[in-house]
């Protein structure tokens, strides 16, 4: 069973950015003897504004990370928001990545599963873990191999998240694969007029608790200078900081029973 890291900036807003992210992530991979795959979206087609940066586009976004690949060795994922977007992406990405809102789309899981990739597929905010079975039946039976599924919070009133670990267990039941997002569990959607506002200082607990719960991995959004992000600002990590929570991860001691 695979334990994945994840972790890159929320959006591809420079190729200097994506490099800076890259050589980190390489040198933590040899610090730790771990394989962290770089993580960035072509196109944030959800934000909360009209207004808001979105990224470059399928094509130069791919591009983008295919030289990301080629050049640092890294494995590479991304996610997708439309059924036509799967095949492309599958030419790059190792890991074709299902967005909470859309997880209950078939023809995208379907189109997903199709790419022959591994896909992730991250647990809705409305939905509770043991639902996310029907997401991943609808992947295998469209042919893919590996489906993960990750957990990021549930909406909590308005402008809010919480966490219910307990969905880590219960989706453990599903694929052996469940993946922590760290970042996206601290947000507070759309509470920053007209942007998605967050608490990064708690990504590192919700990394342990998740640990605790028994998660086998993790995905960090990070960024060098994390409020300047032009998407997610509020809860990336800051990279410098990313070492540290990766270190506590894997010395936390194993707790399940």
């Amino acid at each position: 069973m695979e334990h994945p890291f994840i972790a890159g900036p929320c959006v591809i807003e420079s190729q200097e950015l994506l490099e800076t992210v890259a050589k980190e992530l390489v040198r933590l991979n040899k610090l730790f003897g771990i394989d962290i795959i770089f993580k960035a979206s072509f196109d944030k087609a959800n934000r909360t504004s009209i207004r808001s940066f979105r990224g470059p586009g399928m094509d130069k976004g791919l591009q983008m990370l295919a030289d990301i690949k080629s050049k640092y060795g890294l494995r590479v994922l991304t996610d997708i928001h439309e059924s036509y977007q799967a095949a492309p992406v599958g030419e790059v990405a190792d890991v074709v990545q299902i967005p909470a809102f859309l997880c209950r789309q078939t023809d995208l899981l379907k189109a997903a599963a199709q790419t022959g990739r591994i896909v992730n597929i991250k647990k809705a905010q409305f939905m509770s873990g043991r639902d996310m079975r029907y997401p991943v039946e609808k992947a295998l039976d469209a042919g893919a191999q590996d489906v993960w599924l990750t957990e990021r919070g549930n909406a909590f009133g308005y402008n809010n998240l919480v966490v219910d670990f307990r969905n880590i267990d219960d989706m453990l039941q599903i694929v052996p694969t469940v993946i922590m997002d760290c970042t996206h569990s601290v947000q507070r959607p759309s509470a920053g007029d007209g942007k998605t506002s967050g608490d990064r200082k708690f990504v590192p607990s919700m990394a342990l608790a998740a640990k605790a719960f028994g998660a086998t991995g993790w995905f960090f959004e990070v960024h060098p200078t994390p409020d300047e992000g032009l998407s997610d600002a509020a809860n990336m990590l800051d990279l410098n900081k990313l070492e540290t929570v990766i270190h506590a991860i894997l010395q936390a001691q194993d707790l399940s029973i």
